[in-house]
């Protein structure tokens, strides 16, 4: 990018922090605050030259795209004139070609700083009465998000290999970090659906680097094996999760601390062929573990039976009830994984270009941290849990208050600030222990027929039709 004016740039963006990013403060100004912006592009060692959409503006663009649920760049540069107008500025022009070169512009890097920032500020800020035990727990887990079908997506993100080419999109394989107590989206990879090392096990030893010691790692039985354990233990990290379906369990030998609970230790395994032989050599040559069995004498759960592993080994301060109860709760990341699909529509990007789909998940881990962020605040306020909030209802106070801010003059910010965080509290989680859904779904699918074949040959198909 062109240099610029530091002097100028300094004053830009106080004015802007001034007039725009005041108003919407309840989404955690400090995280998108001009400096920080300002200081995520020094990391990345980028200067811009003055352009209608510079980059702080362009975030807060892309922000309120993301935020729409319409989500187009129309309704983003309409918001942006609107303001302009608003602040007696020349508004800029409503074609989005300016603003969709700006987000070509604005560099992957620092969305992606900026994103985890937000995410790691508001873990390492959250109450020590939130954790369990006094520890971090954070929840992985894995999904896929589809995109247009266009050939640079096929390229990075190929579709599935049972679909015909033209008729199928481009799926990703995403894998997401979150903080237990409040919900924070820590990290978020992406990788292929298919071929070798792009399940979600190799996509969280990318993230492995990230964990501090003392922390709890909560995971499914795909992450129950002896080399995710072992290098997590070697990093004091502990780890909870079920046991892999392809390890036998015998609770009859081992080291007894209780009724269906052991310790046990695992042989060195095999060599995989993903592991290098210098990793290999300085993996134990056994794993001690705890593995212990929960009943779930409830109704109507597809699961009565089921084997936890775990590098807690210590009964007394660990109880198996204990650990069962921590296990049950791992389901939290599916929830916040249905968040960012379904309630901010993250299910299906919009992005054309891998660069592009890669800014808009990074954007999409923007917003929901600061919504969020904001639930905490309003936790911390009534003295609640922000698990026990609801985050759809948090998302529409947001997008309602933010538009009185915009016409609010300043005395009157607080207390619209104040009644956000009443209203927040007031959108509680139903308190449903136990529920049980079918799997089915009631409304009926619209009676038209499946595309099997690209579109421009079914198009062709149609006209050959017509002209006979």
């Amino acid at each position: 990018m062109s240099q610029c004016n530091p002097g100028l740039h300094a004053r830009q963006l106080a004015i802007y922090r001034q007039r725009v990013l005041d108003t919407p403060a309840l989404l955690d100004s400090e995280v998108l605050a001009p400096e920080r912006v300002a200081e995520g592009l020094a990391e990345a060692h980028l200067t811009w030259r003055q352009r209608q959409f510079p980059p702080h503006v362009t975030l807060w663009t892309f922000l309120w795209q993301v935020l729409s649920a319409n989500g187009s760049c129309r309704e983003a540069v309409t918001r942006v004139r609107a303001l302009r107008v608003a602040q007696g500025q020349v508004p800029p022009s409503p074609n989005t070609g300016s603003y969709c070169k700006a987000r070509l512009r604005l560099p992957e890097a620092v969305v992606a700083w900026l994103a985890k920032a937000a995410g790691q500020r508001l873990s390492h800020q959250a109450p020590a009465e939130w954790r369990w035990k006094g520890r971090i727990v954070k929840v992985v887990d894995g999904t896929t998000v589809s995109m247009p079908d266009t050939p640079a997506n096929q390229a990075a993100y190929p579709q599935q290999r049972q679909q015909q080419p033209g008729v199928g999109f481009p799926i990703a394989r995403l894998l997401g970090v979150f903080g237990l107590a409040s919900g924070s989206l820590l990290h978020l990879t992406s990788g292929r659906y298919q071929g070798k090392e792009t399940g979600e096990p190799a996509l969280f030893r990318q993230v492995i680097p990230t964990l501090a010691p003392g922390e709890v790692v909560l995971g499914d039985r795909c992450y129950s094996s002896y080399f995710m354990l072992a290098e997590l233990q070697a990093r004091g990290v502990a780890y909870v999760g079920r046991q892999h379906q392809r390890r036998p369990t015998d609770l009859r030998r081992g080291t007894r601390l209780g009724r269906e609970d052991h310790l046990v230790c695992w042989p060195k395994p095999v060599r995989p062929a993903w592991l290098d032989a210098a990793s290999y050599a300085q993996m134990p040559e056994q794993l001690r573990v705890r593995e212990l069995r929960v009943r779930v004498p409830c109704k109507g759960f597809r699961t009565t039976v089921l084997l936890v592993v775990t590098t807690l080994l210590t009964p007394k301060a660990y109880a198996k009830d204990d650990l069962a109860e921590l296990y049950r709760v791992r389901w939290h990341a599916e929830l916040d994984l249905r968040i960012l699909k379904t309630v901010l529509g993250m299910d299906v990007l919009r992005s054309k270009t891998p660069e592009m789909v890669r800014k808009e998940l990074w954007m999409y881990m923007v917003v929901y941290n600061l919504i969020r962020t904001v639930m905490a605040q309003a936790a911390a306020r009534a003295g609640l849990l922000p698990r026990t909030l609801s985050f759809t209802g948090a998302l529409q106070a947001v997008n309602l208050v933010g538009l009185a801010l915009l016409c609010a003059a300043a005395k009157a910010r607080e207390p619209l600030l104040a009644s956000l965080y009443s209203a927040i509290v007031t959108y509680r989680v139903g308190q449903r222990p136990n529920r049980v859904e079918p799997r089915a779904v009631k409304r009926r699918p619209k009676p038209h027929a499946l595309l099997m074949v690209p579109r421009n040959v079914a198009r062709r198909q149609l006209l050959r039709g017509r002209a006979a």
